[in-house]
């Protein structure tokens, strides 16, 4: 067996299935693309499923990948084992309805043994098959020569996941060697047993039947193989080292957490878990947030949020008890890219996400920590379960995932449940439904509008007129053939040049009209079967089906809309070019009156950032750059460097807009044929929507000239009333600023000794209790500053009195109470201060010498001060 790096096995693999006539799949986005039925990818197979269902053909039927995957169904495990991870590389082969099975085991044998390629001692490989597969059993027993004892059949060696294509499987085992039996009990020591002597390195699966409804099987039309090899797991075999956690990609991680940890590897096993989780967790949390995931409360969010935090709490148990993890991205970005490129490329901002969702949990952790005690307290008392109520507490109020609470308690040997605290969220889900009010309800489509089927084809990038067929009129969700009626209702044409409301764009709005009756279109939007369904508003006559309309957009609406949509690509572009590649779209809306675009970022733009940003759109706007706009195969797109927004979903065939090569996005929407058509764009606001996601508010064309003319008629007005003339203003306003600052300063001067000359006498306010010598009295002042200066005056004259003061600030109550060092042991001014407050309706506290409070009811101000005196005379 040849000694290699993991790097270097990646390579060997791809190479050689290239050697035997594969195409080089390149490894696809964690996240899904055009696929629901997946939160990530987690698999080599996933992102080849349209070749497998047949929905797309391969340029050519054998293909190769190296794909990274997240799977997170059992995170708990992960640390705790040698080989669960949740994220990890799978190496696969794959035909579609090329070779079948003696080819496969071929291939998989000559690579594994093959002096040219892994060289692997024959006689420590054993395969398994199904019971019933006979031809696989005669290829490997006759022509690859294996000894009739190393093949094992197993009645589970067969992959079926439901109703789909599936067939038996092969796997291939490593021996170990005696020396990895452990503790494993005799009847598990074979391969395919639950031990770690023999390791399974590969399983190359032959789909050849079908799973049909009624759960028989029949042979598919065309025999597909699909096989997956660890990387990570075959790497620990050829580098011969216990688990996974001990390769190459691993041990560069773990040595710097060594570092920041100033404990050492393998020196005990509970260290090794945390050691295991945080090296595991962070390629996880790198890598997807690398191809455009965030941590969020939902989701893909929701469990990267929860393996950062996770992470977090096992970096502490290491004693590390600072932000961390994000240091161990440039350690991550090493050891990988070699053939990953988007650590690297998006570093910074990877840093970023992680460093700031790991001080916000850092921040709840000690308090939630200390919470959980006492939760474990009560329930070691009880029932050694911990309520419903309380874990859904410490997730709620302190950021602690379930699964933590559930990990904590295990180690403690107590059970959660669970059903009670799914039952507190959706409580909480219930209240925040009630809670939240919504100007638009949910688009629910009808069974009515599902049977519409005829076609209706979008002629409005070219065209905003134009002469069609009203097919169907839908009154409430009733198909009729007449409408005179003042209900808005739905119509559908076989033609329209009107745009539905889709990927941020706004809906056309205009009229529809012939000889008989006018319609307002109010909204247009896509129906279940693809047509724009309008939705109108009959103004004069009757409108009836089979009858030839009038269509036609509102030229000013769609001349505005277009301008800003247009520069919402030029936006985009411009975002990556300041801040970075991260800046992708997270959402937009493109309005007539302005344009609005959220992206991912970590912080607010500065000034310079916004100003910089603007520059660039309006230099592509004044450079009049061509817009190009073509339909074209969606891998042809690619190949021209088309931007496709995340979330969105493209067909085979995609409409790339090109602006001089300087955006190339995707897009289905309608822009301007030449940029200078915008004519200027104006940013009016940038602000924080969310975690991550940052949004930024733009005009364009007359709209940015009316907020420019609004501004300087503004400054006019402010010139007016300085009575300067234009260009003067700024030294006006320093010269006024400055004028304010001296005179503030003179005030303050001359209040301070009136002040003083108040104070100088506070007899009437000075009172001798129990030996205690007291001044309470009540102040004139304009903040809670001032309050404390007075006390600072009072104080310096009067060092061996209790001082106690209150005054009305902006209709509030403000108090402060002092007390002589001397005398804290028998008096504290944060007891005084807490019955003062209560009688002034508020709070107060503070320490032994020094208290302070607030309340709101300025009436009672005289009785607060009587409480001082009562405090006193109780010794």
């Amino acid at each position: 067996m040849k000694q290699i790096s993991t790097n270097e096995l990646r390579q060997m693999f791809l190479d050689f299935f290239e050697t035997k006539g594969h195409n080089i799949e390149p490894s696809r986005s964690l996240v899904p693309v055009n696929d629901d039925t997946l939160l990530w990818i987690n698999s080599g197979v996933a992102t080849l499923k349209k070749y497998f269902d047949g929905t797309e053909k391969p340029n050519n039927p054998r293909i190769v990948n190296a794909q990274k995957s997240i799977r997170t169904n059992d995170i708990e495990n992960v640390g705790f084992t040698a080989r669960h991870h949740t994220f990890f590389e799978m190496l696969g082969n794959f035909s579609i309805g090329d070779y079948f099975k003696e080819e496969a085991i071929e291939f998989a044998w000559e690579f594994l043994t093959s002096d040219q390629w892994l060289n692997f001692e024959v006689d420590k490989l054993y395969v398994t098959i199904h019971p019933e597969d006979d031809e696989s059993y005669h290829i490997w027993k006759d022509k690859i020569g294996i000894e009739e004892s190393r093949i094992i059949r197993i009645e589970g060696n067969f992959w079926d996941i439901g109703e789909g294509p599936c067939g038996p499987n092969s796997e291939i085992f490593y021996d170990r060697g005696e020396s990895y039996e452990g503790d494993t009990p005799r009847e598990e020591m074979y391969p395919g047993g639950e031990n770690e002597r023999y390791l399974e390195i590969w399983n190359l699966v032959f789909s050849e039947f079908n799973h049909n409804s009624d759960h028989s099987y029949t042979p598919l039309p065309s025999q597909n193989i699909d096989t997956g090899l660890g990387l990570e797991r075959l790497s620990s075999v050829i580098q011969n080292v216990p688990t996974n956690f001990d390769t190459d990609v691993f041990i560069p991680i773990i040595n710097e957490i060594e570092k920041a940890s100033r404990k050492t590897y393998r020196d005990n096993d509970k260290d090794d878990v945390a050691f295991k989780v945080i090296s595991d967790h962070i390629r996880t949390v790198a890598f997807a947030i690398g191809d455009g995931a965030l941590p969020g409360n939902e989701g893909r969010g929701y469990v990267l949020r929860r393996l950062i935090r996770r992470a977090t709490r096992y970096a502490k148990e290491l004693g590390i008890n600072e932000t961390f993890l994000y240091k161990l991205v440039d350690v991550v970005d090493d050891v990988m890219n070699a053939f990953y490129k988007e650590i690297g490329e998006n570093k910074d901002f990877i840093k970023k996400v992680i460093q700031q969702e790991e001080s916000r949990f850092l921040q709840t952790l000690d308090e939630g920590i200390e919470i959980y005690r006492t939760v474990k307290e009560k329930a070691l008392k009880e029932d050694e379960v911990i309520s419903g109520k309380d874990a859904f507490k410490l997730y709620d109020t302190f950021g602690f995932p379930v699964e933590m609470t559930v990990e904590y308690a295990e180690e403690d040997g107590l059970a959660v449940d669970l059903d009670g605290f799914k039952e507190e969220m959706e409580r909480q889900r219930e209240r925040a439904r009630a809670a939240r009010k919504s100007s638009e309800s949910m688009n629910v489509q009808s069974e009515t509008y599902q049977k519409l089927d005829k076609e209706s084809i979008f002629t409005g990038y070219t065209h905003l007129n134009e002469t069609a067929e009203l097919l169907y009129i839908v009154s409430n969700d009733e198909v009729v053939n007449h409408y005179d009626g003042s209900n808005d209702v739905d119509v559908i044409f076989d033609k329209t040049p009107f745009y539905a409301v889709s990927g941020g764009q706004v809906a056309d709005i205009g009229v529809i009209k012939n000889e008989h009756g006018t319609m307002e279109v109010k909204n247009v939007y896509k129906g279940p079967n693809g047509q724009n369904i309008h939705t109108v508003t009959v103004t004069e006559g009757v409108i009836t089906t089979g009858e030839t309309y009038e269509l036609t957009v509102d030229r000013e609406s769609r001349n505005f809309i277009i301008k800003n949509h247009t520069a919402t690509h030029l936006l985009h572009q411009a975002l990556k070019d300041v801040v970075g590649e991260h800046a992708n779209q997270a959402g937009s809306l493109v309005e007539k009156e302005r344009l609005r675009f959220d992206f991912t970022h970590l912080e607010g733009l500065k000034k310079e950032e916004v100003k910089e940003i603007e520059r660039i759109v309006n230099e592509k706007i004044f450079d009049s750059l061509y817009v190009d706009i073509n339909e074209m195969p969606i891998e042809d797109a690619k190949r021209k460097g088309a931007m496709a927004l995340f979330g969105e979903k493209y067909g085979d065939i995609v409409r790339v807009v090109d602006i001089d090569q300087y955006s190339v996005e995707l897009c289905g929407g309608v822009h301007v044929r030449n940029t200078s058509e915008i004519g200027l764009f104006k940013i009016i606001s940038e602000s924080g929507i969310g975690a991550g996601v940052r949004r930024i508010e733009a005009v364009t064309s007359k709209y940015a000239v009316e907020y420019y003319e609004d501004k300087d008629n503004v400054l006019e007005d402010v010139n007016t009333h300085l009575k300067v003339k234009s260009g003067n203003t700024i030294s006006k306003l320093e010269q006024l600023i400055e004028d304010k600052k001296q005179l503030e300063k003179e005030v303050k001067s001359l209040k301070s000794e009136l002040q003083k000359d108040a104070l100088s006498d506070l007899t009437d306010a000075t009172f001798d209790i129990n030996g205690f010598n007291l001044i309470a009295t009540e102040v004139s002042v304009d903040s809670v500053k001032e309050l404390r200066e007075t006390m600072d005056v009072i104080k310096s004259k009067n060092q061996e009195s209790i001082i106690a003061l209150i005054s009305n600030v902006d209709g509030k109550v403000s108090m402060i109470v002092t007390v002589p060092k001397d005398k804290t042991s028998v008096v504290k001014a944060g007891d005084i201060m807490k019955q003062m407050a209560e009688v002034v309706d508020g709070r107060g506290g503070g320490r032994p010498d020094m208290a302070q409070g607030g309340g709101t009811n300025t009436e009672n101000m005289s009785e607060a001060l009587q409480i001082v005196k009562d405090y006193l005379n109780g010794f």
